[in-house]
């Protein structure tokens, strides 16, 4: 086996046994499951590039050199051709999409294998081990040796060619005849994930090698964000022409996203029809029936047979979002009733409409709530809804796709509204979820490890031992608090949990627990933490001592006390953040966590001092 990363820089000897240059790449060509090696490119004398064929001049391959079968002199160049990459510098280092696991990576280095006098290429390795023989084989060794001693292995990543394409290229001058089937293999969900991770100018590359069809049906996969960034940047003929392809509450919702100019430009490029539909539905509010419904419905008269709609089906219905009911208008355009598709399947074919009609439909207005028309459909079983007029004129329907969108979205928004994630954005969002949301514990109990060190030296300096004794005991027991605050701290976060489960789960006003039995069940709890805190502390201090503490006792009071304290701040501050939801006022998880991790600090630490101030002072009192 070789890589390509310990291949770079060898020498490149010729039949006469002269270094003739390095090696600077190697060529494959595309078009095979297992690329072959094609070409050699190496840096001659004075850096002058050379490039030869790999079969016609290479004689074998070895761990410190490549040896050519023919002189300095007999050397012929040789040319990239239009399906050949060259490894290091069209892969090493770039991005590439994994097509079997849908994900953006980075080639580290590559692999390839030596069979039948040919150097093949197996794939790209993207994993921990291929930086680390980047930077020398000898690190690599070392971090697997670690790693076995741990009964660990620093195992390959490996993505063989067949299931990679290539981003950082102009991929109109390569064939990648494998690679390219595969994207195109994949489902629009699947592309739209790979989409996603890549920036602008990669997205608008792999985008180019999609038809129009299944660009519309990637975009509509797409979050919201990404859709009309993507349109933007494409030409207005590619964008109207996708545009026309999608169903037409998909492309709305994506002009309503774009500037007036850029949208009036693709709307004028469209098909009278495709732009009148997109135009009407651009007039109905955000968050509405008519903002999520499509107006492609089939549609039939009571006077017709089965077969006649059928036939009508076949001729008019291809390009429907979803042919789930059959809506019966009358001569006005007004909705009569519905037939299901199953109850047409199985009626005889000279069968009127009229026998076959339910007339009791639920309908929507064009200005209802999305929330309220997605919660109808889910209540009655829905696989569309029609939205209707004040005349009773059916104007589209809202299909069942569009609706667990909708719940999808208001699920998220209450979610964030509830526990304050919609304040978590910026820059340092990632720091922030990672130091304050997950670990605010350790956030917390660094700070306080740095307030106590910084308060013990000048409290214990300030006077002589005997008048400072009070003091220096009071001083010990917040330091041994300090070991055992993440106790109390997890404590905390485990309260803050609790309340936001409450939240989530968003129970009546009349259900909510008031404030006193709140506190009366909270007591409970915390009497049963303070308890078993309280036997910790007293296994602590005897533990760090070796024998029992004279202070032993006025720790383990100050451990219990704080525990139940914080366990009933707990309880206060729950009652809070569940009224200011009940009021519609945003909760900040992480927020309400830190808030009692910090209050419950300040009280440990306090009451340690404090007790064991008292205790050394009621001692030396009393003569003990």
């Amino acid at each position: 086996m070789f890589y390509l990363t310990q291949m770079l820089g060898k020498p490149v000897v010729d039949a006469a046994g002269e270094i003739i240059g390095e090696i600077s790449d190697i060529a494959i060509a595309t078009g095979e499951v297992f690329p072959r090696v094609t070409s050699l490119a190496f840096l001659g004398p004075e850096k002058t590039p050379f490039m030869l064929s790999w079969r016609k001049f290479v004689a074998t391959l070895g761990e410190d050199r490549i040896e050519l079968n023919a002189e300095r002199s007999a050397l012929r160049f040789s040319y990239l051709q239009p399906d050949e990459v060259l490894l290091a510098r069209d892969l090493l280092n770039k991005q590439i999409v994994d097509t079997q696991g849908m994900k953006v990576v980075r080639v580290n280095d590559l692999k390839l294998s030596e069979s039948r006098n040919q150097l093949r290429l197996l794939g790209a390795e993207v994993g921990l081990r291929g930086i680390l023989r980047g930077i020398h084989p000898v690190v690599e060794r070392g971090v697997a040796s670690v790693l076995k001693l741990f009964g660990r292995e620093l195992n390959e990543n490996l993505i063989a060619w067949n299931y990679m394409d290539l981003l950082d290229r102009d991929l109109s001058h390569v064939r990648l005849s494998i690679t390219h089937k595969r994207l195109h293999e994949l489902h629009p969900a699947d592309v739209a994930d790979v989409l996603e991770q890549l920036g602008p100018s990669q997205r608008a590359r792999v985008f180019e090698h999609l038809d129009n069809a299944q660009a519309a049906l990637t975009v509509a996969e797409l979050e919201d964000e990404f859709q009309a960034d993507l349109i933007d940047d494409l030409g207005d003929q590619r964008a109207s022409d996708i545009l026309e392809e999608m169903d037409p509450d998909d492309a709305a919702d994506i002009i309503g996203d774009l500037s007036y100019d850029k949208a009036e430009a693709l709307l004028r490029l469209m098909g009278v029809n495709e732009a009148r539909t997109i135009r009407s539905l651009l007039g109905y509010r955000e968050k509405t029936a008519g903002g999520i419904m499509t107006p492609e419905v089939t549609t039939v008269t009571e006077d017709m047979s089965v077969q006649e709609v059928i036939n009508h089906l076949r001729e008019n219905a291809s390009e429907r979002e979803g042919i789930y009911y059959i809506y019966v208008l009358d001569t006005d355009g007004s909705l009569e009733g519905v037939i299901s598709l199953r109850d047409l399947v199985i009626a005889e074919p000279h069968t009127l409409v009229e026998e076959l009609v339910s007339r009791e439909v639920t309908t929507v207005g064009p200005d209802d709530d999305q929330e309220l028309v997605a919660e109808m459909m889910s209540k009655y079983d829905l696989l569309a809804l029609p939205v209707v007029d004040e005349a009773g004129k059916l104007l589209g329907i809202v299909t069942v796709d569009d609706a667990l969108e909708v719940l999808e979205e208001e699920s998220a928004e209450d979610l964030a509204i509830a526990t304050g994630a919609t304040r978590e954005h910026g820059p340092l969002a990632g720091l922030w979820w990672w130091l304050v949301r997950r670990h605010a514990w350790l956030l917390v109990w660094g700070i306080a490890f740095l307030a106590v060190m910084g308060i013990r030296t000048p409290l214990l300096g300030a006077a002589t031992p005997a008048a400072d004794a009070p003091r220096v005991v009071g001083m010990m027991l917040a330091v041994w608090a300090l070991m055992l605050l993440p106790l109390l701290l997890r404590t905390a976060e485990d309260l803050s949990s609790r309340t936001l489960a409450e939240l989530i789960e968003d129970e009546d006003e009349d259900e909510r627990i008031p404030l006193g039995r709140r506190l009366l069940r909270e007591g409970g709890i915390g009497l049963a933490s303070a308890v078993l805190s309280g036997l910790v502390a007293f296994g602590f201090s005897f533990l760090i001592i070796g024998e029992l503490h004279p202070y032993t006792t006025p720790f383990v009071i100050a451990t219990a006390l704080a525990t139940l304290l914080t366990v009933l701040l707990g309880g206060v501050l729950g009652h809070v953040a569940l009224r200011r939801s009940a009021q519609e006022k945003p909760v900040s998880g992480a927020g309400l966590a830190l808030a009692a991790m910090v209050m419950g600090t300040v009280m440990y630490l306090v009451l340690a001092y404090a007790v064991g101030h008292v205790w050394a002072a009621g001692s030396i009192a009393s003569g003990g």
